[in-house]
């Protein structure tokens, strides 16, 4: 995966990224709540480097500083959704008797699409990091589960898992040591979109007014401050703008190289179609 600089660059931008929010606090020049109404809607200068906001703060180190919000969401989203698409997924996938009422639940849950459905739980539970992480989880879980699933069914009539079963080997011991390893690149893989997917989310709730306290910096409701004085001072949008879309785009390059890389036949498969096109 680390031959294609395409993946070395999405790598390199998102460990960048997490490694300037993490140690903001020992490098920031200003902190990112200092006030000064003197310094109100700077432009970009040496002095403030992506311009001041409403209240004189730099956008800068509030950009860099609220990082870590999104990104602790999305990670502990996708960590949690793994964990339960995979509970499932195994569970239908595995047991056939099971399958008819966990995917009608599955499917209950994809009726709704998932921005609207976490801005109703975010709205009916209040406006705090546990509860985003609650709501998200909730929106996106379903299609890991989907993902798990179609996977396990691929290789559950495979002859090494019918071989363990007909060896009296236990069902835990088949789904742990058999099917589980088996399909973990499609999990790896869908992981990391929804990593991405958890910080737009974030930012979209954030924006809308339901997401975390207006005290804390996020790139949501930094977008959101800045409404109001896009025309007069468009830099304020811009640059916390820019922080979302190159964080996610970054991670869904690196979604895209674990899928190659997971893959290596699929990827051939698409070079031999190219190939045919062009001769053709």
């Amino acid at each position: 995966m680390l031959k294609k600089k395409r993946n070395l660059l999405g790598l390199a931008v998102f460990l960048l990224v997490t490694l300037a929010t993490i140690t903001a606090n020992f490098w920031l020049p200003v902190s990112p709540a200092a006030i000064d109404p003197d310094q109100r809607l700077l432009a970009p200068s040496n002095g403030h480097w992506f311009g001041t906001d409403n209240f004189g703060r730099d956008i800068f180190a509030r950009t860099v500083v609220a990082a870590r919000v999104s990104l602790s969401v999305g990670i502990i989203v996708a960590i949690i959704t793994t964990i339960v698409g995979i509970g499932i997924g195994l569970i239908s996938g595995y047991f056939r008797k099971t399958d008819f009422i966990l995917m009608r639940i599955v499917d209950g849950f994809l009726a709704f699409p998932a921005l609207l459905l976490a801005l109703a739980l975010v709205a009916s539970l209040g406006g705090s990091i546990t509860n985003i992480i609650i709501a998200l989880t909730i929106a996106f879980f379903p299609v890991m589960a989907r993902v798990v699933r179609s996977a396990v069914l691929q290789i559950n009539n495979a002859q090494y898992i019918e071989a363990a079963k007909t060896t009296g080997t236990s069902s835990l011991i088949i789904l742990t040591r058999y099917i589980l390893p088996n399909v973990l690149s499609p999990i790896i893989v869908q992981s990391t979109f929804i990593f991405a997917k958890a910080i737009l989310a974030e930012a979209t709730l954030s924006f809308l007014g339901v997401g975390v306290n207006p005290s804390t910096p996020t790139w949501g409701n930094m977008l959101q401050e800045s409404q109001i004085y896009i025309t007069i001072a468009p830099w304020f949008s811009i640059f916390p703008g820019i922080a979302i879309v190159v964080t996610v785009l970054s991670l869904n390059v690196l979604g895209d190289g674990l899928r190659d890389a997971f893959d290596p036949h699929g990827v051939k498969k698409k070079h031999k179609q190219k190939r045919r096109v062009q001769v053709s």
